[in-house]
Order: C-alpha cells, then sequence, then structure tokens
C-alpha cells in the first residue's frame, strides 16, 4: 500500500525550510501532498493560486523535483478531512526552532482527537535553513535585501514583483 503524506501550510511564499522538509519526507513515504491552506483568516501576500503556481515553480522548476511523488493542490478545510479526502493519515509538519514544537505539539494533538488515525511526522529542515520562515523572507525583501539563500529563483522572481 502507497503511503501518502499531506504536508499543509500557507506557503507565502515557500522557502528551503519547506523544501527540506518536502526532500526528507519523500524518503520515508511514496508521495507528498502539498496542501496550501486558502482559508480566509489570514492576511496573504499571494493568492491562494498564485502561491500554487509559486511552489510548482519553485519544486518542479527550479529544482527538477518528481511531479510523479510531489502533488500540489490548496485546501478550505480541517487538513484531518483532507486526509480523509485523499486516504491518507500522515500529516508532516516541519519544526525550526524548539520553540515551534509547542504550538505543532498542540496542533498534533487536536488532529489526533478530530481523527485517531491521523499520525502526525514532524521533520526538522537543515540546520542552514532552521532560521528561515516565510515572514523573516518577506520582510527582507521588502527592504531591499537579497533572498537568494533562503528561496528559489522564481519564488524571489514572483517577490520582486510583488514589491516593485
Amino acid at each position: 500500500m502507497k503511503k501518502t503524506a499531506i504536508y499543509p501550510g500557507t506557503f507565502d511564499p515557500i522557502t528551503y525550510g519547506h523544501i527540506d522538509v518536502i526532500r526528507k519526507s519523500l524518503k520515508i513515504v511514496d508521495s507528498v501532498v502539498v496542501a496550501i491552506s486558502d482559508i480566509n483568516n489570514k492576511n496573504y501576500l499571494f493568492s491562494s493560486d498564485e502561491r500554487v503556481d509559486i511552489v510548482k515553480k519553485a519544486l518542479y522548476t527550479d529544482l527538477k523535483l518528481s511531479k510523479k511523488r510531489i502533488k500540489v493542490i490548496t485546501f478550505r478545510s480541517l487538513t484531518t478531512n483532507l486526509c480523509k479526502k485523499l486516504n491518507s493519515n500522515i500529516i508532516l509538519r516541519g519544526l525550526r526552532a524548539a520553540s515551534d514544537f509547542e504550538y505543532e505539539f498542540q496542533l498534533a494533538g487536536m488532529n489526533r482527537k478530530l481523527n485517531n488515525n491521523i499520525e502526525t511526522i514532524f521533520l526538522m529542515s537543515n540546520v542552514e535553513n532552521q532560521i528561515i520562515s516565510s515572514n523573516f523572507v518577506k520582510e527582507i525583501i521588502s527592504l531591499g535585501g537579497d533572498i537568494k539563500k533562503f528561496t528559489t529563483k522564481n519564488t524571489i522572481k514572483a517577490l520582486k514583483i510583488k514589491y516593485e
């Protein structure tokens, strides 16, 4: 039986930290669904369609990762409902620092209460990418800084268009 993991998030924008989690997950599951949240309770820089396009360009064009093993979608539901819809019992979550763990631990517990068949797998990005966050990337580029070490070429291009 093939194992598919759901990697939910806003990906506003995708960073090398997110990409580390995707790459590492492909060592333990057959496929990953990068599930981009389209819930309107956040102030996104990019629309959900733009985020899907940026993530696809980052993964498939910039990094040449497998379209057969990585699918990119949007969703507007509980992650546990998405898991049920996609026949997956694995949720991926990335951890950058100890400060992330408390929130992620609570989230995993709530997801488990909603569906006790769901397992959450926590993966850490590589050491050099653990300090990266989408918010920092947006702030740095908005102030004219260089973000080449934090995200892919096509993501940078999309960010520059937004901030010009």
